[in-house]
């Protein structure tokens, strides 16, 4: 203990180190690593969007405050647990909620609020694109979000000087540089695989098709620069050190890898690069991801084309809605039992609640629920409505509830899936999961799997999420060797002695999920009555 002790303490003194922030939809998180990648220190900021003017945006004060706040939790963790104040990191990436509309002038000033990927108001841009591209543009995208400003005549338009996600924009505040990881870049355009870039004849198509704007800018000069995982993108500045560590003791100059979407850090933090490999990342909103082997047959409205941070494609299915609704109602149930006179630690809280899922009818009782928070793009929802529906002849108690509040999280990721597996025949060999559901061991898994009907693991590793996998990426850059890939750079050296646990379907969840699911589409009728004429 003590000799690991002093490894950690000569880490951390010799500038040994990686750190990984993740801007995440509700908490930003800082997580510093050893060289061999085990979690030094983590500090966190909670945070939440909010509507403005009928738009979910984070302000910049916020997103600073985030920033500076977990990356003090953290600093000061290690000063408490070692006695060491950090100088030095041998390493740093920035990762964050992946999509979504930034837009700066030559000043650098932000000439809109930050539009996020929670945003459902492009669907007429996502559709025009896609037909011109013949290449889904979902609504998040930030061309979408770009091309819907010009659909709708912005003011800001004239004044663009470059275009970014939040990642982004972390990055090139922190290094001057307007660098983008290929991940997260994937996400703003479509990117071509051969060229590990900006697909050239859809940013021609692009720029022809605003050429009567007369716009001064054209798409390429105000798209970031995009890097694969394993360069350099740019270096610590003395004003970023400044910025990050308010107390000015970290010193400037450390390599930063290229910043990346928190799709990007999934794949990674459940070394699920290699083709054949999948994922699902469980949060506000919840994605799965499956590296291709090969491209897909047509266009789907359902499945986004995205890439591993090493270039890799990916289909990926990313419904807007996940674990809010859920959420909420444990906060209920919270309030229920400080009511009682009950404090009740949240752990505590999850464990029991979601544990009551196991003991339900397999469909959840005749039960529905859609938990849509904000519109929904798989099922073709503009806005959010959340609805809990029975009928007299449902089997309604807190098991059947919860179960169903479950089963709902993973709705619209079930039909997206669907696509992939049924109608496109995608191998999968593994799927792994991470999020916070799956600190609750067992319950979410047997629900993922029921919904994927396919073996899902756990490793060990998952709690650490995004800004693990951001770490691990910071790490790549400078400790990988001579033309290792980042595939066996996880499989050697990070993952080699990780344990996991898995967990294959259970057929009687299987069915019960496919009774809820068949329940859930009919039920679609309901909820867009709710969204159109229920105005709570």
């Amino acid at each position: 203990m003590q000799t690991n002790i002093l490894k950690i303490k000569q880490a951390i003194t010799g500038g040994e180190t990686s750190l990984g922030i993740e801007f995440g939809s509700t908490r930003i998180k800082a997580v510093l690593i050893d060289n061999h990648h085990e979690t030094i220190a983590s500090g966190s900021y909670e945070w939440e969007n909010f509507l403005e003017d009928g738009i979910w945006t984070y302000n910049l004060v916020g997103i600073i405050t985030g920033l500076q706040t977990a990356y003090s939790e953290m600093k000061q963790e290690v000063e408490r647990n070692y006695g060491i104040t950090i100088r030095k990191i041998g390493s740093i990436g920035f990762s964050a909620m992946m999509h979504g509309y930034m837009a700066f002038d030559s000043t650098g000033e932000l000439l809109v609020p930050f539009r996020t990927w929670r945003n459902s108001t492009t669907g007429v841009a996502a559709k025009e694109l896609t037909n011109e591209f013949q290449f889904n543009i979902p609504e998040r995208w930030s061309i979408a979000h770009l091309y819907q400003a010009i659909l709708n005549e912005e003011k800001h338009l004239p004044r663009i000087d470059c275009i970014t996600t939040l990642a982004g924009y972390i990055h090139w505040l922190l290094t001057g540089n307007k660098a983008i990881g290929i991940g997260d870049a994937s996400g703003m355009f479509p990117i071509d695989e051969s060229t590990q870039g900006y697909n050239e004849s859809m940013v021609k198509q692009f720029d022809d098709l605003i050429a009567k704007k007369g716009f001064p800018w054209s798409l390429k000069e105000i798209l970031p620069k995009v890097y694969i995982s394993g360069e350099q993108a740019g270096e610590l500045t003395e004003i970023g050190a400044k910025i990050l560590d308010r107390s000015r003791n970290l010193q400037p100059g450390t390599p930063i890898c290229p910043p990346e979407g928190d799709a990007g850090t999934g794949m990674v933090a459940t070394n699920s690069v290699r083709k054949r490999t999948g994922n699902i990342s469980v949060g506000t909103s919840v994605f799965a991801m499956i590296v291709l082997e090969k491209e897909l047959s047509k266009v789907y409205p359902e499945i986004d084309l995205v890439t591993t941070p090493n270039g890799s494609p990916v289909g990926m299915v990313h419904a807007n809605n996940c674990s809010s609704d859920l959420n909420a109602w444990l906060g209920l149930f919270r309030e229920f039992s400080e009511a009682m006179g009950q404090e009740i630690d949240t752990n505590k809280l999850f464990e029991v609640m979601l544990n009551k899922a196991l003991e339900a009818d397999p469909d959840g009782g005749g039960l529905l629920s859609y938990g849509y928070f904000s519109g929904e793009n798989i099922t073709g929802l503009e806005k959010g409505r959340p609805l809990f529906i029975r009928s007299p002849e449902s089997h309604f108690n807190l098991a059947n509830f919860m179960r169903t509040h479950l089963f709902t999280a993973f709705g619209a990721l079930k039909i997206g899936m669907g696509i992939l597996t049924t109608e496109e025949n995608v191998a999968i060999d593994r799927i792994l999961a991470h999020g916070g559901l799956f600190k609750t061991p067992l319950v979410g898994q047997k629900i993922v799997a029921a919904a994927m009907n396919a073996p899902v693991s756990v490793m060990s590793t998952a709690g650490e999420g995004g800004a693990w996998g951001m770490a691990i990426l910071a790490s790549y850059m400078i400790n990988k060797d001579q033309n290792e890939s980042l595939e066996d750079f996880l499989d050697k050296k990070v993952f080699e002695e990780v344990e996991g646990q898995e967990i294959y379907p259970d057929q009687i969840d299987v069915k019960g999920f496919e009774a809820f699911i068949e329940r859930y589409r009919k039920g679609l009728v309901i909820e867009q009555a709710a969204v159109d004429n229920l105005m709570l």
